[in-house]
C-alpha cells in the first residue's frame, strides 16, 4: 500500500493511494464527500482481494483535506470542481493503464458514486463502472450518453431527493436504456445511505452488502 504522486490531464499534482497486484485489473475508488479517510481506503483494500486480485487506486479529489462533520463535508463538495475531478479520474485511470492493468473501471460511493457514472460518460478510458447511491447532476453529465457499462446500487430507503433516493434510482435507469451499453440498476429493501459503509447502521444490512459487493 502506498501514496503516490501522479501528474493529473490538468497539469496540477495530486495523491493517490494505491493497493493490489501491480499487473492486476484496475479499479479506481472514489471517496464519498467527506474526502480520503479510512473508510475509503477500506473500500479499496477489499476490493483489490476480491477474486483473483485487483490493483485499487483512490486519488485525493479533495487535496488532502477530509472532512470531521456533515457540516464540513458539504461544504468540501460544493467547492469541488467537478469538471476538475473528472480530470482527476482520467489521470488514474491512464495512470493504472500505464503500470500494468490491461482494464481499468470505476467505482465510487455517494458524491464518488455520483462521479463515477459521470465518468462513464466523459472518460473514453473507463472500461466499466460500479456506482454506490449518488446519481449525478444533469449540468454535469447525461447518462444516456454512457460509454462503459454501469451498474449502480442504492438503497430503498435512501433520503438524499434526487441525488441517491428510489426515484433518483429509477430515473437513471430510464436515461440508462437509451444509452445501448450493458446497464444495471439494484435497490435494496430495507437499506438507506451508505449501506456498503462499516458502522453499525450498515453492517445491519450485511445481507445487501454481500450481494452488492460480487
Amino acid at each position: 500500500m502506498s501514496w503516490l504522486k501522479s501528474d493529473a490531464v490538468h497539469l496540477q499534482t495530486f495523491d493517490a493511494y494505491v493497493v493490489g497486484k501491480q499487473d492486476a485489473p484496475g479499479v479506481v475508488v472514489l471517496q464519498e464527500w467527506w474526502g480520503v479517510n479510512n473508510q475509503v481506503k477500506n473500500h479499496a483494500t477489499h476490493i483489490s482481494q476480491i477474486g483473483h486480485g485487483y490493483r485499487a487506486l483512490v486519488p485525493d479529489l479533495y487535496r488532502g483535506k477530509v472532512a470531521l462533520d456533515a457540516a464540513e463535508a458539504r461544504h468540501l463538495m460544493e467547492g469541488l470542481d467537478w469538471q476538475g475531478a473528472i480530470k482527476d479520474i482520467q489521470a488514474s485511470v491512464k495512470w493504472l493503464k500505464e503500470n500494468g492493468s490491461p482494464k481499468v473501471g470505476v467505482t465510487g460511493y455517494c458524491m464518488g458514486g455520483a462521479l463515477a457514472i459521470a465518468s462513464g460518460v466523459l472518460v473514453p478510458e473507463v472500461d466499466a463502472v460500479v456506482a454506490f447511491y449518488g446519481t449525478p447532476s444533469s449540468k454535469l453529465v447525461d447518462p444516456s450518453r454512457a460509454l462503459a457499462p454501469i451498474q449502480a446500487h442504492f438503497g430503498e430507503l435512501d433520503t438524499y431527493v434526487g441525488f441517491a433516493d428510489v426515484t433518483a434510482a429509477k430515473s437513471l435507469e430510464e436515461k440508462l436504456k437509451s444509452c445501448g451499453v450493458p446497464h444495471e440498476v439494484h435497490i435494496y429493501p430495507g437499506c438507506s445511505h451508505a449501506f456498503m459503509n462499516t458502522s453499525p447502521e450498515a453492517l445491519k444490512n450485511q445481507g445487501a452488502i454481500d450481494l452488492a459487493a460480487l
